[in-house]
């Protein structure tokens, strides 16, 4: 026989960017410091809302908006979007940590129920949003020693450089809650190897799903605390997207209990998801 027999494969590219280290203890004491400083956050924010994937057959992108999203620990967040053009709103949505509020004036439908109750509304995306889901994007929790185990690991992700999709080596944070059957896999965060920052924030269900995954970038420091100005938040369960695109910040500003008020408008459909839907409407 002539010829001869080989095997080629594609050779990936790597990452040219100088890498920096650190270690465990570095990496946790980073995200408590951060979490400690973040008591309160005010912004002017454009947001931009992806609906459906493969269970929904299609994706719908919806126009970017302006809107406002208020932030107060332990629990407290409120966000308003504004209709295009007219800047009448669009939905205002409100949360205390265990109960929500969300009005749609469009629609004079006025949506509560507890942050754990899911309804998934196939014909509106946005009472399919938990306050909650977003509060815990925007405000990274502290890793508790008393509550939590923390691992590290090191990883890869894909970035972009020189034009190329190369793999760069990455830290992960894996933060380990204990449930009734056990301990179990609660966060993931990841920082990059070029900035030491966390730019994805991963939060398990107690069967190991991803339910919701973050992105974080263009940071930048107000006050001592490092905050990203790009935010997205996926849920894959119920195939939506949001990214929140900061325009004006404020951090660590006073923020009374009013400015998480939010009353049942006069004459608006009411529908408690506590309830079964006969009972929702009054």
């Amino acid at each position: 026989m002539s010829g001869c027999l080989f095997r080629s494969r594609k050779v990936e590219h790597t990452a040219t960017a100088q890498l920096k280290t650190a270690t465990q203890a570095e990496l946790i004491s980073y995200i408590n410091t951060q979490a400690a400083k973040l008591q309160t956050m005010q912004a002017t924010v454009d947001i931009d809302t992806t609906v459906g994937g493969a269970k929904k057959g299609k994706v719908i992108e919806y126009q970017e908006i302006r809107g406002y999203v208020l932030a107060r620990k332990p629990s407290m967040l409120r966000m308003i979007g504004l209709v295009p053009i007219v800047r009448n709103r669009a939905f205002d949505m409100v949360s205390n940590g265990e109960n929500f509020k969300l009005w749609i004036p469009p629609k004079n439908r006025f949506v509560e129920g507890r942050n754990d109750v899911e309804t998934p509304n196939p014909k509106n995306a946005l009472e399919n949003m938990r306050p909650q889901y977003i509060y815990d994007a925007l405000l990274m929790h502290e890793i508790r020693p008393d509550s939590e185990i923390a691992v590290m690991e090191s990883g890869e992700e894909t970035v972009v450089d020189k034009g190329h999709k190369v793999q760069q080596p990455d830290y992960e944070i894996d933060i380990l809650q204990k449930a009734d059957h056990g301990w179990f896999l609660f966060r993931k965060i990841v920082f990059s190897r070029t900035d030491l920052l966390p730019h994805r924030q991963i939060i398990y269900d107690e069967q190991g799903n991803p339910v919701t995954e973050s992105r974080y970038e263009d940071y930048k420091e107000q006050n001592g605390v490092n905050f990203p100005w790009q935010i997205e938040i996926k849920r894959p369960e119920e195939e939506y997207d949001i990214t929140l695109t900061i325009v004006k910040l404020e951090l660590n500003q006073p923020l009374g209990d009013d400015k998480f008020q939010l009353e049942t408008p006069p004459g608006a459909e009411v529908v408690r998801l506590d309830q079964p839907r006969a009972q929702a409407s009054r």
